[in-house]
């Protein structure tokens, strides 16, 4: 297959296709100071098709990383503050009675939309979440006995505070599964602080127009499908899960108790797709296997299950991927 491909000019098209890259995050550092990783996570779910979880105390710029995305592609967006209150129709819609017409039509409710931000996705039960699992696998939502397919692109980014405890539910695990990405955000260095307070201080607010159609972005996840991985790759991808489940295969017997359970063959999918976008981000037509690490702690982190030992040891899951990252032969 290698020799069937002309890697030169593959990363010449990948390398002219990719331009608005840098567009898109020129317009979010309008905006966002620092968190790079967070920018490139969400360029990353938008060319994947992926969903992206986020994580970290509030005030870190979670909303409006997301926000600002949204306005850079012509999209629509909408906006769900989920609390313990919620029901499965203020997310989904109902059907309504209509008296005009004589008969139920449908009401539809907020997740019809390019970008979905899902606020504090944790506050809300169990009954919600199930709500969103039609919608962020098959793209479709089911009212009464019809069923609607979604506008393309479709994106769920659901924050969420890992710190306040009370009036939370944990996500269910299915539901997990399907972000492509959990990422982590932390505090901004103390430069980027003085720079945030300089601008609030000074009542500066940026605003930015749409550079990118939704067609556009369509239009960019075939380009990114033609990124190349190799198999080599490929099977590097296939063994750091692998090590997942069976660590003691790859000479890491010491962690073998503190996994309850590894990566999903969605674990891999998203791996490979995640570094395929990562590379194509970096404007270029093959994955190597630093894509494959950048995006790794991302995709895997809320995949593993950790055990009450590794609790008791202070080992999160974190931890376990960079240990297996540093084991796992490198191709």
């Amino acid at each position: 297959m290698a020799e069937s491909i002309d890697i030169r000019a593959l990363n010449a098209e990948i390398e002219a296709q990719s331009a608005f890259v840098t567009s898109l995050k020129a317009g979010m550092n309008q905006v966002i100071v620092g968190q790079t990783h967070l920018v490139e996570s969400l360029l990353i779910g938008l060319l994947s098709n992926g969903h992206v979880l986020l994580e970290g105390v509030p005030g870190l710029a979670k909303t409006l990383a997301i926000k600002t995305l949204a306005n850079l592609v012509s999209g629509q967006f909408s906006r769900v503050q989920f609390t313990p209150d919620l029901l499965p129709a203020d997310v989904i819609g109902t059907m309504i009675y209509s008296q005009t017409e004589g008969k139920f039509i449908a009401n539809r409710g907020p997740i019809f939309a390019n970008f979905v931000l899902a606020d504090e996705i944790n506050r809300a039960p169990a009954k919600v979440q199930s709500a969103l699992l039609e919608a962020m696998q098959e793209r479709q939502v089911t009212l009464g006995k019809e069923t609607f397919n979604l506008p393309k692109p479709f994106l769920v980014l659901a924050t969420q505070n890992p710190v306040e405890q009370e009036g939370t539910y944990t996500l269910p695990e299915a539901q997990m599964d399907r972000f492509m990405l959990k990422v982590v955000i932390t505090y901004p260095k103390i430069e980027e602080e003085m720079q945030i307070m300089r601008a609030m201080i000074n009542g500066d607010k940026q605003e930015v127009s749409p550079i990118l159609s939704t067609d556009e972005i369509l239009k960019a996840r075939e380009v990114v499908k033609k990124v190349y991985i190799d198999e080599k790759i490929q099977k590097y991808i296939a063994d750091i899960i692998f090590a997942t489940r069976f660590p003691e295969k790859y000479g890491m017997e010491d962690i073998k108790n503190f996994i309850s359970f590894g990566g999903s063959p969605r674990a891999s999918i998203s791996l490979c797709l995640a570094s395929r976008a990562y590379a194509f981000i970096q404007r270029r037509g093959y994955v190597i296997p630093e894509d494959v690490r950048a995006v790794a702690h991302d995709v895997l982190r809320h995949r593993i299950g950790i055990t009450y030992e590794a609790e008791a040891n202070n080992v999160t899951s974190d931890d376990i991927v960079t240990k297996i990252l540093n084991q796992v032969q490198v191709p």
